[in-house]
């Protein structure tokens, strides 16, 4: 089987999805002649043409609302952010239309598009490396994507333009050209392999709202999203050579939530660390640390720890960048910490 980076897995999930539907079209800033910020959208424009592939001005405002009413008339847009930052220009037509027009017209208008956007820290400073994803988990009538595979993006990708509701689709930068998780080296960050991972070539869908167990362990669960899914692994691998095994479970998408194969793996470890690159306060670890201590309580056996970013804009120097993003080490001494039972 072929080996394609993450940024190729998406590549050809767009491509094919054209190809299969008239209706799916590509829109954003430099997505077509330039082939996107980070060339996610290359080649696209020389085989769909200009009717489907949109350069659009530099004015995320105004083509959000344009692919809110092209999703309206049947299209399906896929809409590129340059960074996931520049998604605040847009919040009005994601947040009040595309996400509560479906409800406000009793069902009779969806609005079936896709907004992609790369994050995540990578020394490009405070308005270019934050992590977004809280903030949409917290608007009802939006779906939120978090591959950390290509193999997973792939599938959710297709997925996702084929979803009738507007979905946020994050990817992260550092995830571009790795592959799968576990070991290798990349450059600035040991715990990401740089090369491919095998993704079929023949379109497969991977359903919203499906968990996935990256390893299987006994003493205690870690549940990660996106680049910390690697950073976890990472940790496993050590850990695992203490005798401790860690179960590393990547729920992919945060809207919809698999409760049931977290709740499962929770009753099993009966301990619990949660892993997120966004800010801890009020970010994806504590919603799904909540939702853990709500259903599963009586099963824990220590506190749920959260492990995030610091409460402070991402710096632009490299070391205090590393400070401030959850590294393996943070991870190893959370589990540590909860399984120690202090």
């Amino acid at each position: 089987m072929r080996k394609l980076s993450m940024m190729e897995a998406i590549n050809e999930a767009i491509a094919q999805e054209m190809r299969r539907d008239p209706s799916v079209i590509v829109m954003g800033e430099d997505v077509g002649r330039f082939g996107g910020a980070f060339h996610v959208t290359h080649g696209l424009l020389e085989e769909f043409g200009c009717l489907r592939v949109w350069d659009t001005p530099i004015s995320e405002s105004g083509y959000m609302g344009m692919a809110v009413g092209a999703a309206m008339t049947k299209l399906r847009p896929i809409v590129e952010f340059q960074y996931a930052d520049f998604i605040f220009c847009a919040m009005d037509p994601i947040v009040n239309q595309a996400a509560k027009m479906r409800l406000m017209s009793g069902g009779q208008t969806s609005v079936p598009l896709v907004m992609r956007a790369p994050q995540g820290a990578t020394g490009r400073a405070a308005q270019h490396s934050q992590s977004v994803e809280a903030w949409f988990m917290h608007t009802p009538g939006l779906k939120v994507v978090t591959p950390s595979t290509p193999y997973d993006a792939k599938g959710l990708l297709v997925s996702a333009i084929r979803d009738n509701n507007p979905v946020l689709f994050l990817e992260h930068k550092r995830l571009y050209g790795a592959a799968s998780p576990g070991g290798g080296k990349a450059i600035g960050d040991p715990d990401i392999q740089p090369i491919g991972e095998d993704v079929p070539e023949e379109l497969y869908t991977i359903p919203l709202g499906k968990a996935d167990i990256k390893r299987p362990g006994s003493h205690v669960t870690v549940i990660a999203t996106m680049v910390m899914v690697h950073r976890a692994l990472a940790a496993a691998q050590e850990l695992a050579a203490r005798g401790i095994e860690v179960e590393v479970i990547d729920p992919r998408t945060l809207v919809p939530l698999d409760t049931d194969t977290i709740l499962t793996s929770v009753r099993k470890t009966h301990k619990v660390v949660v892993v997120s690159e966004d800010v801890t306060r009020a970010g994806v670890a504590a919603e799904l640390s909540a939702v853990i201590t709500e259903q599963a309580f009586d099963d824990l056996d220590a506190p749920v720890v959260r492990v995030g970013a610091a409460n402070t804009p991402i710096p632009f120097g490299p070391a205090a960048e590393r400070a401030a993003i959850p590294q393996r080490e943070d991870i190893v001494r959370a589990v540590e910490y909860v399984l120690s039972g202090e």
